[in-house]
């Protein structure tokens, strides 16, 4: 029988990696002193992504998604393991469900590894730490998306045996067309 997917917030294991160059690096599940430097991290990864004018997240924000009362996601810090244990790279999920195998899934929000720290396996480490967090919670897919310009990535994917998807495109509303469609037609039926 496998593990249930827990809701109640439990962390993932830390584990360590050892990189190329004889460097390694701990992959440790984030705690609320971290918020400074995952912040850090989602400003390099919106810069790299050329979406810093969607980025507005604070740490206020994070703190609360991460570590409030109801944590909304959970997120994996890869840091150098020699002291300082500077923060190179993360991974923030949280899980979704698939109807079609009536199972949870991992979803992986963001991945993100420092330029100067790519190479050394950070990012496959990340993925294999998520790839058994989702394993040992009975999760039934674990998935991601990946930008259409972004051929090192989708090259990268593919190599660790992930199937990128042609056929599927990412639906979003946001800021005042989100307001415009939860208030249309506000004369139907209401959940409570």
């Amino acid at each position: 029988m496998r593990p249930a997917c827990p809701a109640d917030g439990t962390r993932a294991a830390p584990g360590s990696v050892p990189g190329v160059n004889d460097r390694s690096f701990a992959i440790v599940p984030a705690t609320p002193a971290d918020i400074p430097a995952i912040v850090e991290l989602i400003r390099a990864l919106a810069d790299y992504e050329r979406l810093s004018h969607l980025c507005v997240s604070t740490e206020a924000d994070l703190a609360a998604a991460l570590f409030g009362t109801r944590p909304a996601a959970e997120v994996l810090v890869a840091r150098e393991a020699a002291p300082p244990g500077k923060a190179v790279g993360f991974a923030l999920f949280f899980h979704s469900f698939s109807t079609f195998l009536g199972r949870r899934s991992l979803w992986l929000e963001d991945l993100f590894v420092r330029p100067e720290h790519r190479g050394a396996g950070i990012g496959r480490g990340l993925l294999q730490a998520l790839a058994r967090i989702a394993q040992e919670r009975g999760c039934g897919r674990f998935e991601w998306t990946v930008l259409d310009w972004n051929e090192p990535a989708i090259r990268f994917y593919a190599a660790l045996g992930a199937d990128v998807l042609p056929d599927w495109r990412i639906c979003r509303v946001t800021g005042a067309a989100l307001e415009r469609l939860a208030t249309s037609g506000t004369s139907g039926p209401s959940l409570r």
